[in-house]
């Protein structure tokens, strides 16, 4: 379903200081706008935000860059960061929220900026065979991220999409990652630390098993 423009939310978006208007302005120095040495892991697809809410307010020793395309699906993200950073007690001061086309990230991101994580969760499955270079994890994608996800950088990948994952297996191995933990039924597995995200309690609700692997470099 389509989400209804809010004429509201980019200057909203406009007026939060963790919103980063223009993010190629960035690009090699994202360590000055965070302000100290701390890892910096990266989100790609925020959505609502309640992934980055939990991880963001639960680790202030990490930076946080996280990313989605629509205002109206941003200002929602920054809402729900803000009040999980209320309730911990804190400000935001460890994450970078903003608009930016996926495809196009290493417009805003270079060898300088040395991303340890990133993270790719329910991303679009493009199941059609001509778009299937759009998908995040895959190979052309992969290489994209070399350029600035550190020498032992992770890529953790969550989806509910069973071809999308298997697809992605040999994505990851053709850009010689290797596949440190990888399971078909994350909510049985002896995973610890997962953070649901909105898509996934709905597909879990449905009955549908989460995919999820860690890939390294």
């Amino acid at each position: 379903m389509r989400m209804r423009k809010k004429p509201w939310a980019r200057p909203e978006l406009e007026a939060c200081e963790f919103f980063i208007q223009k993010p190629s302005e960035y690009k090699g120095r994202w360590k000055e706008f965070f302000k100290n040495d701390n890892p910096i892991y990266m989100e790609l697809g925020c959505g609502k935000g309640t992934f980055m809410a939990v991880h963001g307010s639960q680790n202030p020793d990490i930076n946080y860059i996280t990313v989605d395309i629509k205002d109206e699906v941003l200002v929602l993200a920054k809402r729900n960061i803000e009040s999980a950073y209320e309730k911990e007690g804190h400000e935001v001061n460890n994450v970078a929220l903003m608009s930016q086309e996926i495809l196009l990230i290493d417009d805003m991101l270079d060898e300088k900026d040395v991303i340890e994580r990133i993270y790719i969760n329910f991303c679009n499955p493009w199941p059609k065979e001509r778009h299937k270079k759009r998908r995040l994890t895959h190979t052309r994608q992969l290489e994209n991220y070399k350029n600035f996800l550190a020498e032992d950088g992770e890529i953790y990948f969550k989806t509910d999409d069973d071809e999308l994952f298997d697809e992605s297996i040999e994505y990851f191995k053709e850009s010689g990652f290797n596949i440190d933990y990888i399971t078909y039924d994350l909510h049985k597995s002896d995973f610890v630390g997962n953070v649901r995200t909105e898509h996934e309690n709905m597909f879990s609700e449905q009955g549908i098993k989460i995919k999820f692997l860690i890939a390294s470099r």
